[in-house]
Parts: C-alpha cells; structure tokens; sequence
C-alpha cells in the first residue's frame, strides 16, 4: 500500500512517495476516500486509484486519489510540477471559499 513508502515531497495538499518502480502523487484532499477503481487517467495518462465524491444533486463524479508514474518515464521534477498544479489549484479554492483564513 502506498501509505508505507517514504515522502520525497509534501506540500499542504499532496504527497509524492518513492515506491521502487513508480513516484506516487497523493492527493491529500481525498485521504480517507475508498478507492474504487484502478484505471488510466485521463489527464496525467499513467494509471490512477480512484474513487467517488457527490455532489448536492447526489450525482458521482470519480476522482483521482493517487497516481502511478513510472520511474522509467517520469522524474521527479516532473511530478513535482503536476503537484504544484494541484497545489495552486487547492490554494485559489480555499482563497474562494475562505477569504479569512
């Protein structure tokens, strides 16, 4: 399970581990979320756990929880730069939704 490998990066929203063939973004925002499929990401292309979140109509939208990059293909910095993304998008809703803190 990927709780077990060691953090190479954390931000206030993500995690990226060191697993021996893969770096594994975490989004730390979906901790605790039940992973219902194992799948290709639409947007990173690599394989993905995902699960699902609702919304007040009660309709399901799966949504990544953690994704798999290949060491062979991906290097860090180049994760590091999707977290980021992940990040700033993160901040800019909390910026939003809570201008106060």
């Amino acid at each position: 399970m990927s709780q077990n490998y060691p953090i190479l990066k954390k931000g206030n929203f993500f995690f990226i581990k060191d697993a021996p063939t893969e770096l594994i973004m975490e989004d730390k925002t979906k901790r605790g979320l039940t992973v219902k499929e194992r799948s290709i990401d639409e947007k990173y292309n690599v394989e993905a756990e995902k699960g699902m979140i609702y919304d007040m109509d009660g309709i399901g939208h799966r949504v990544g929880i953690r994704w798999f990059f290949p060491k062979n293909e991906y290097e860090l910095n180049k994760v590091l730069v999707f977290a980021e993304d992940m990040e700033k998008k993160y901040k800019e809703i909390r910026d939003l939704t809570c201008p106060d803190d």
